[in-house]
This record gives structure tokens, C-alpha cells and sequence, in this order.
């Protein structure tokens, strides 16, 4: 009660010094706390009285009044404190950078499609474009798995071709337009290397797709089966046509002809975890055109055999996208995610020296639908001989840490047990690795190696591509844009233009600010996140080059927490 009465109090100041009695959607900046039950359009106007007059003499029927426009007022709040920053919407004319967007491209895409803005079903696609740098997309194709109609109009498509066109700003930003069946529409933001940051902006009125993906530049010269050779490790995530959340991550070896051995995995089927005897399987580029290929993966779990095969596309001979293509059914779930190439040391393989410093990381646990947990972060320090300290947060793992041990098997499989808890991770390299944890959320996500030396503010500035990570429930609030981070300290800001999507509809050039504050003393490159004033979220710094946020301030309950990740 008091955490609500002070954020009432918080929200009475905040809104009777920042929104006067009107507010319309203009060319000019206009601050906006959206509602999920207000949208505004050009000629929009929206009428308030917004603060609770303090000196003056109410009734209870006053009181209960002003306490109602005050929940109401906390809730249109939510909504710019589940995406990390105070909003203002502006028009933005859109210069033509086309140029940024050039070649061959592959891509991979999760999300939640809904009727009605409350039930929802899994969706996801993976595929490839090519971008003629001028605004065109001449070719592309896909394949999609869900339920309903969804991206491209149906429930499954099987190397789907498309055309499209897109349009990138000054910003760095951009719009993109597929012709497909149903029709999709993109906003993105473009890193410096060539790749993007995109989600999905044309869901309205609780119909339609929300979600959020990568789009990779790929070496062509890698579309061959022969090029896929060698140790990888995986990582995949997704729900069954029931919203149950399912993870998995592993490892297998590609012998370039076709075949995979030495599998070894772990997977958690909505709470129940098992971790899968050594299996083989069977892989292949099918279309040498376009880097098209499927895998078959036949692992036993829980001393059941099942079949998951899965269609993929070739970013690079080290990094494949992934996308379950199995009707879908509780022991063939939608999941989505990317293979990489393990740098395995040579003649010992991998050893406990393999985790030695720290290693950052972030994902998320969730039961799918309309609820459910978000972000889950934290940081790992190995001292490279088999003891740790951990710190981390989120939703099903709370906030806490400790110290603890891991142990390194030859072939990447990490066993980590600290705070009383377990997981299991597959290393890609030194500090690098998928996880998956045996709890009720089937937590899952990516490690990644923390720059050396202590990190302060200084480490997050200049600019960056932001986005929200893969949705877990269909009310998540997702975004990409271009930000600029000024590394002051002790209290840093940041500031940029984002594309937001949702069920009741997307918003283009919206102006967002936030700050943050690098402070522990005890967890290296762990900070707080600010928006307007308010602590929202965790941040953990990976790099000046990257890192992200966990939202976990959640005012009203109606929308979940969420993942942010920026990179160069």
C-alpha cells in the first residue's frame, strides 16, 4: 500500500506540472502518457483534469473520484514505464538513407498474434530478402508456423516468396513493407555493422501480430550444406498451441555431408525438465540459392522418442536461424532461435578454464497468453577452476546471488549450481554460452563475455540501436529505434526516436528519455534505470558496445515487464 500511495503521489506531481488541460497529437512534441484504451490521431483530442487538488476540503465522493482519475492517470503511466522511457510523440519527416539497407539478408521473428487483444497464439518465421539499397526488395521468401492468421496470412508457409520496399531515414530508422498475403509491415532500426533491430507495427484494435526479430547480413558463399561442419551449440524458445512455454538449448556435431552426432541438449516443457541423451540427426541446405535448408532432431525425452525438425537459413557457415515447422502440439512446440559454431579448444575440448571472468546474462521465463513472467538477467564471475559468484534478477528468479561452482564437460555442457539453484549451459566459446533453467517459467537465454576493468557510466555513450527482446505474452509493448546515450556520470541520459508496436496499434517517431546511474559497488557493470525520476529497471553493461535492461516496474499489472538490448 504504501509503494501504491507513493506512486500515486509521484504521478499527482508528474502529471499537474506536465500535461496542461487538453492534449492533441500535433507536429509538435507533445508529452503522452498512453493509455491502452486511448489512441490518438491527428485531429485527436483528449480532455483531463489531472491533478488532486491538494488544500482543498472533499467529500468521500470527491476523494474516491479523484482516487479513480488518479489509477487511470497511473495506468496511461504503465505503458512508458513497461517500455523504459518518458514519451513524447513528434512528426518526423523521413529522408531517404536507403543505402544502409543493401544485399542479402537473412531473418528470424517471434511473436504473439491475437483476436481480440487478450487471447493469443504463438507465431514465428524465419527467411531471406535481398535489398537493392534504393527502397526495394526484388526477392525474398519465408516460412512461418502458428496458429490462425498470422505474417503472411496463414498459419504455416512453406518458403513463401515475397517482394517488398522500405524506407530508411536520417535516424537510421526505417519502414519496411512486405507483400505477402495479409500484408506486414516493419519498423527497424539499422546498426552500424549493416544488420537491424525490427518489429512488427501493424497490429490495431487487439487484432493482428506483435513481435519483434533480427535481420542478418549472410555470406552467400556459405549456402551449402558442406559449409555447415564442425561443433555447434544451440539455442531455441517458444510455446506449444496451448501458450506453454517450452526451451531448449544444446549441441551437436555437423560432419558437412548431411549428418550430426554427439547431441546432448536440456529442455524444460513447461516445468519439466529433462536433460536428453546423446543423439544424431540429419541436416541439409536444400536450396543453394538462398541458404533454405531443415534439420531433423530425433531426441528422447523423458525415455519418449519425439521428431522436431526444423527449417532453417544460412547467415554465415558459424550461424544458422531456426524455426520449429511441426504442426504444432505439446511435444512439438513453436520454437525459435540460432545455432552457432562452438569455438572448441582443441585436443581437451572444452574444460572449466572455458568460464574464467564474467559473463553477462539476459533472457526471459514466461507461461505465453496474456500473462506470465519477462526479463531474467544477471552476471556470472568464474574464477576459470570451478568456483563463481553470480548476481541476478527478474521475475522468476527474483533478485539475489551468491557464490557457488560449475562444471565444464569437454563437449561445452556447463552444470552451474549457486544460490540453491541450478542451470545448464552450452558454450560457444570463452564466456559465451545458451542457458536453461529446470523451473516453472522454462527460463532461457544467451551469456556473453563482459569487457574487462570496472565499468562505470562512462561505458554506455555515444549511439545505439535499441529494441525489446522476443515477447513473451501478446500485451507486451515492443519497440526499435536509434538512441544516444551521453556517458555522464553519476546520472547518465539517454535519448532517441522509436517505432513502438502493440495489440491496439503502433506509433511511429516517438521521442523517448530515460537516465541511468552504473553504481554497484559490488556487481561489476550493474546500474539503474530511470524514467522520470522513477526507477523502472536493471541495467547490465556487457560492453560500451552493448547492453541491456530489464524492466521490471510494473505499475498496473496489465503489461509485462520486458527485455531491452542496445548494440552498435
Amino acid at each position: 500500500m504504501d509503494r501504491i500511495a507513493s506512486g500515486l503521489h509521484f504521478l499527482e506531481n508528474f502529471m499537474s506540472q506536465s500535461i496542461g488541460p487538453q492534449m492533441r497529437a500535433t507536429s509538435e512534441p507533445v508529452l503522452v502518457l498512453v493509455s491502452r484504451t486511448v489512441q490518438f490521431s491527428s485531429s485527436a483530442r483528449h480532455e483531463t483534469n489531472v491533478a488532486i487538488r491538494s488544500g482543498r476540503r472533499q467529500t468521500q465522493s470527491q476523494q474516491a473520484t479523484a482516487m479513480e482519475k488518479a489509477r487511470k492517470k497511473m495506468k496511461k503511466l504503465s505503458i512508458a514505464l513497461t517500455l523504459g522511457f518518458a514519451l513524447m510523440v513528434t512528426a518526423t519527416a523521413r529522408a531517404q538513407n536507403n543505402s544502409e539497407l543493401k544485399g542479402d539478408y537473412a531473418f528470424s521473428f517471434t511473436g504473439m498474434t491475437t483476436g481480440d487483444g487478450s487471447a493469443s497464439t504463438p507465431f514465428a518465421a524465419v527467411g531471406r530478402f535481398t535489398a537493392d539499397g534504393a527502397g526495394n526488395l526484388p526477392i525474398g521468401e519465408l516460412d512461418s508456423n502458428g496458429l490462425g492468421v498470422s505474417l503472411a496470412g496463414v498459419e504455416k508457409a512453406v518458403a513463401l516468396a515475397f517482394t517488398g520496399t522500405y524506407s530508411i531515414g536520417a535516424d537510421h530508422r526505417g519502414v519496411m513493407n512486405l507483400n505477402i498475403p495479409g500484408g506486414g509491415t516493419l519498423a527497424f532500426a539499422m546498426m552500424a555493422n549493416g544488420n537491424a533491430k525490427f518489429v512488427e507495427i501493424d497490429a490495431s484494435g487487439g487484432h493482428g501480430t506483435v513481435g519483434s526479430g533480427t535481420m542478418e547480413k549472410v555470406d552467400t558463399t556459405a549456402y551449402s550444406t558442406a559449409k555447415i561442419t564442425g561443433d555447434y551449440a544451440f539455442g531455441v524458445s517458444g510455446f506449444d498451441q496451448s501458450n506453454n512455454r517450452t526451451a531448449m538449448a544444446g549441441r551437436f556435431t555437423a560432419n558437412g555431408t548431411g549428418t550430426f552426432t554427439n547431441g546432448a541438449a536440456d529442455i524444460n516443457l513447461s516445468g519439466t525438465f529433462s536433460t536428453l541423451n546423446v543423439f544424431a540427426g540429419s541436416y541439409m541446405v536444400t536450396d543453394g540459392a538462398t541458404g533454405r535448408g531443415i534439420l531433423n532432431m530425433p531426441p528422447v525425452v523423458g525415455g519418449t522418442p519425439i521428431n522436431l525438425d526444423f527449417v532453417f537459413y544460412v547467415v554465415n557457415a558459424g550461424k544458422v536461424f531456426a524455426m520449429e515447422m511441426d504442426a504444432l502440439s505439446p511435444a512439438t512446440p513453436l520454437l525459435t532461435g540460432v545455432a552457432l559454431q562452438q569455438q572448441t579448444p582443441a585436443i581437451v575440448g572444452f574444460t572449466n578454464a572455458s568460464l574464467n571472468g564474467g559473463m553477462v546474462m539476459y533472457g526471459s521465463g514466461g507461461t505465453g497468453g496474456t500473462g506470465g513472467p519477462g526479463p531474467e538477467g544477471g552476471l556470472l564471475t568464474a574464477d576459470g577452476i570451478g568456483m563463481l559468484q553470480v548476481d541476478f534478477n527478474g521475475v522468476c528468479w527474483a533478485e539475489g546471488g551468491g557464490s557457488g561452482t560449475y562444471t565444464v564437460a569437454s563437449n561445452g555442457r556447463t552444470a552451474i549450481r549457486a544460490g540453491g539453484g541450478y542451470a545448464a549451459a552450452y558454450l560457444v566459446g570463452s564466456n559465451e554460452a545458451f542457458f536453461i533453467l529446470p523451473d516453472s517459467c522454462a527460463s532461457f537465454g544467451f551469456g556473453e563475455p563482459q569487457a574487462p576493468g570496472t565499468i562505470t557510466n562512462s561505458a554506455i555513450a555515444g549511439n545505439y540501436a535499441g529494441s525489446t527482446a522476443i515477447p513473451t505474452n501478446v500485451r507486451d509493448v515492443i519497440f526499435s529505434g536509434e538512441f544516444t546515450a551521453d556517458g555522464a556520470s553519476p546520472t547518465g541520459n539517454i535519448s532517441g526516436i522509436e517505432d513502438i508496436g502493440s495489440a491496439i496499434g503502433g506509433s511511429l517517431g516517438v521521442v523517448a528519455n530515460a537516465t541511468y546511474s552504473i553504481s554497484s559497488p559490488s556487481v561489476n557493470g550493474k546500474g539503474s534505470w530511470y524514467v522520470n525520476g522513477y526507477l523502472a529497471g536493471i541495467v547490465y553493461v556487457i560492453s560500451p558496445s552493448k547492453f541491456v535492461v530489464l524492466l521490471l516496474w510494473d505499475p498496473s499489472a496489465s503489461t509485462n515487464r520486458s527485455l531491452l538490448i542496445f548494440e552498435r
